[in-house]
């Protein structure tokens, strides 16, 4: 029964339709009721467009008026902005169609050329669309017959003929060109023709506020949500857009490629500006929008239905419970002071994250906490996972990592520090780095690198470790990797050229003779008229091109060399001022203790080891011999 079916329905599908003439308004759904009647399927179903009738009238919602008919000739009068944008304006067209099935031996025109129509959401931009593969024949009526497959497939999707396409026959030229030409065309990407253009509306604005300093900063959209930032304060930066107040706007109308005109909503009001803001924000307004800027850094507040700017904010703790992580940037020029003082609590919480101008911490700052700022000061102590970065930075107790420039500690406890200037009270333990250190009492188990100066007021223990680095610190160290590659580099480049000289001089040594002889000859040949020999003058040019390139050689190997011995000699220069570089203990050496010089070139290290008791309080490097050094007290 199945299979009976089957064919029942295929039968039917191919059932012939005699050729049917109606007018219509709608040709697809006069396609779909000659189908439905026939019990025929509307791919088998072809159609002619005998006649096109244009229509148009001046509509009133109170009063209708007749329609009066454009005749073909006039149609080029609907392009007409004027009567276009008039909402009373109308346009419609009526179509005669011959509906038919189309016979095998009927002739088929660009048969193999797979088009659609499509337009955008408002129907004011049509497109023919040509699918990948498709192929197109020269014929001699092939505009012709582009022109009536674009007009039927414009018809079938309700898009009016005539009007809005005046670009459809420059086209439709070009492809009927390019096909004489290339005696065929074969698409092999897919291509968009505009066929049909209205006149696009402008859409309704209606009013809002952007809040622009809530979105300022960047998000990563693959990052991990950082919960503990939960933008307290939201730092501004001078110049800064900060809110912007979009004005409602009635847009424009339009008329799409079926006629239809195309009335723009009206706008919705509901963002009124109620706000003031005070003399630090710079407010501009044109017809569009008023925007607010903020003329300082700082941080942007809203109380009492005002909008300012500050620079200084007190709070009680920074934690995830309440304000979470901060973080304006250095040069925010915010200023933040935490007044929490209980020994027991963290004015910094737990991994929390804080970047500000300037922080003035009365208290402790918790475990795997980060405070980076330009100026910092810690009135509490710093858990050994907590990390401190500033450029002034004066710390009671430190337990942590601190890096900065000019560096203040009461107490270190077996924490890190790295700075320029570093000024220690007291040092129970820990790692010192820096350019110059000063520490006042001096306890057990600190190691203390400088590049130029190490100086103990009161040394109270032992096991202690005094370095004087010149390349303690990155900067210096980074140097001097860069130019270490670049002797290398240069060491490669110079023994290459050295090789090519000397392979360049050999050459020219064992040819000379031979070259003076040809070059006799040729003198010779000039001198009576003779035509030369031109195996004789390619022998010369080769030769005297020898000598250019070894020129050139000699030149490049004198460069490089220059090169090399100017970076061998900056290499000594990392350690110039290590003569001058001292270490100093204002009081008795207690217990086992170490000093070291390190020098860059020649790369080695000096220890020595004060004898407990010694009253000799400086010490630095001296050169005994040339390239020999020993560390030896000093009087100064």
């Amino acid at each position: 029964m199945a299979l009976f079916g089957s064919k029942e329905k295929t039968s039917l599908a191919k059932k012939t339709v005699r050729p049917t003439v109606v007018r219509t308004q709608n040709v697809a759904k006069e396609l779909q009721s000659i189908a439905k009647s026939y019990q025929s399927k509307l791919d088998f179903l072809d159609f002619n467009i005998l006649e096109v009738n244009t229509y148009s009238r001046m509509g009133d919602a109170a009063k209708e008026t007749e329609w009066e008919e454009v005749e073909q000739e006039n149609l080029y009068e609907l392009d007409d902005k004027t009567a276009l944008l008039n909402p009373l304006f109308q346009i419609k067209q009526t179509y005669e169609i011959e509906i038919f099935s189309p016979s095998k031996d009927m002739r088929t025109p660009c048969k193999d050329l797979k088009t659609a129509v499509g337009a955008n959401a408002s129907k004011c931009k049509v497109y023919l669309s040509i699918a990948a593969g498709s192929k197109l024949e020269y014929v001699k009526t092939l505009e012709d017959d582009l022109k009536t497959l674009i007009k039927k497939k414009k018809v079938r999707a309700g898009i009016l003929i005539g009007i809005f396409d005046e670009m459809i026959n420059d086209a439709v030229s070009k492809i009927s060109a390019q096909a004489r030409v290339e005696d065929g065309i074969e698409y092999e990407k897919a291509k968009t023709i505009l066929i049909a253009e209205g006149i696009e509306p402008t859409a309704t604005t209606n009013d809002e506020i952007i809040l622009h300093y809530e979105n300022s900063t960047d998000v990563d959209e693959n990052a991990k949500v950082d919960y503990s930032s939960r933008g307290f304060i939201q730092s501004v930066k001078e110049g800064e857009l900060l809110i912007e107040y979009v004005k409602a706007k009635q847009g424009l109308p339009g008329r799409n490629c079926r006629g239809e005109f195309m009335q723009p909503k009206e706008p919705v009001v509901t963002n009124e500006i109620t706000f003031e803001v005070d003399s630090n924000i710079r407010v501009s307004e044109d017809e569009d929008s008023i925007k607010y800027y903020a003329k300082e850094n700082g941080y942007i507040v809203f109380e009492d239905n005002l909008y300012t700017i500050k620079t200084d904010i007190d709070v009680g703790e920074i934690s995830f419970k309440t304000t979470g992580s901060i973080n304006s940037g250095v040069d925010s020029d915010v200023n933040i002071s935490v007044k929490e003082t209980d020994a027991v609590k963290d004015a910094i919480g737990t991994g929390m994250s804080v970047e500000v101008s300037e922080i003035d911490i009365d208290g402790n700052v918790g475990s795997n906490a980060k405070v980076t700022a330009l100026k910092a000061t810690i009135g509490g102590q710093t858990h050994g996972s907590a990390i401190i970065k500033a450029d002034d930075l004066d710390i009671n107790v430190h337990k942590g990592k601190a890096y900065g420039k000019s560096i203040k500690i009461t107490r270190l406890e077996h924490g890190e520090v790295e700075g320029d200037s570093i000024n220690i009270s007291q040092a129970l333990g820990g790692t010192i780095k820096g350019k110059d250190v000063t520490i006042g009492i001096c306890s057990s188990h600190v190691k203390v690198t400088a590049s130029m100066k190490i100086e103990i007021g009161k040394l109270q223990g032992s096991e202690n470790i005094f370095i004087i680095d010149p390349l303690v610190q990155k900067s210096e160290q980074e140097k001097l990797n860069e130019n270490t590659g670049d002797i290398k580099e240069l060491t490669e480049s110079v023994d290459d050229l050295f090789r090519e000289v000397s392979k360049y001089t050999q050459m020219i040594k064992e040819g000379t003779s031979a070259f003076q002889e040809i070059k006799k000859r040729l003198m010779h040949y000039k001198k009576n008229g003779v035509k030369m020999p031109a195996s004789f003058v390619k022998k010369y040019k080769q030769f005297t091109g020898m000598q250019d390139k070894l020129k050139e050689l000699q030149e490049s190997y004198r460069i490089k060399k220059d090169q090399l011995d100017l970076h061998l000699n900056k290499t000594s220069s990392f350690q110039d001022n290590i003569l001058e570089a001292r270490v100093i203990n204002r009081d008795r050496w207690k217990g086992y203790n170490e000093i070291k010089f390190k020098l860059v070139d020649p790369p080695i290290e000096l220890v020595y080891k004060p004898e407990e008791g010694s009253k000799d309080m400086i010490f630095g490097l001296v050169e005994v011999e040339e390239g020999e050094f020993m560390i030896k007290a000093m009087s100064e």
